[in-house]
């Protein structure tokens, strides 16, 4: 029996495409993708970026479209980058944080405010050590417990 091409499966497909910068997590667990579209063979996904200077968008476009076109039925794949709705840390999933938590990475906190826990004890209270991570979206905390420096999500 022939499955036709529709939006579920390309929704689980794109669970294959993971962040390039965070490998473990995906872009739908990222809440990158606002939408999949299949018109008969052709594919359109509308994405939103972490923000908007993201050096990796032409290397998360390849991926996506790489990984659509090896769906049985895909004659085109379109990836569009759009800045609204725009992204927000909320739009990461419950699985997306656990991930990044499993990474090394803390979820974003309740408020821009807060420190996130370590994500290697899970103790609280930790203290900024410097707002400006290895990417824009990401800060460095420091953990009072166990002595260890820890890249947090930023609260966007």
């Amino acid at each position: 029996m022939t499955q036709n091409l529709n939006e579920q499966m390309i929704w689980d497909a794109l669970q294959d495409v993971k962040d390039p910068e965070i490998p473990t997590v995906s872009v739908v667990e990222m809440g990158m993708v606002n939408r999949v579209t299949v018109h008969g063979e052709d594919v359109e996904v509308e994405m939103t970026p972490t923000f908007t200077g993201c050096p990796a968008l032409d290397i998360i476009r390849e991926n996506v479209r790489e990984r659509i076109a090896r769906e049985k039925g895909v004659r085109n794949v379109q990836v569009r980058f759009v800045m609204d709705p725009p992204w927000t840390s909320d739009r990461i999933t419950p699985d997306g944080r656990l991930k990044l938590r499993e990474f090394g990475i803390a979820a974003p906190p309740a408020s821009p405010l807060d420190v996130p826990p370590c994500p290697f004890c899970g103790a609280e209270g930790g203290d900024v050590d410097n707002l400006f991570g290895p990417t824009a979206c990401r800060a460095i905390y420091y953990c009072r417990k166990c002595k260890q420096p820890y890249e947090g999500m930023k609260k966007v």
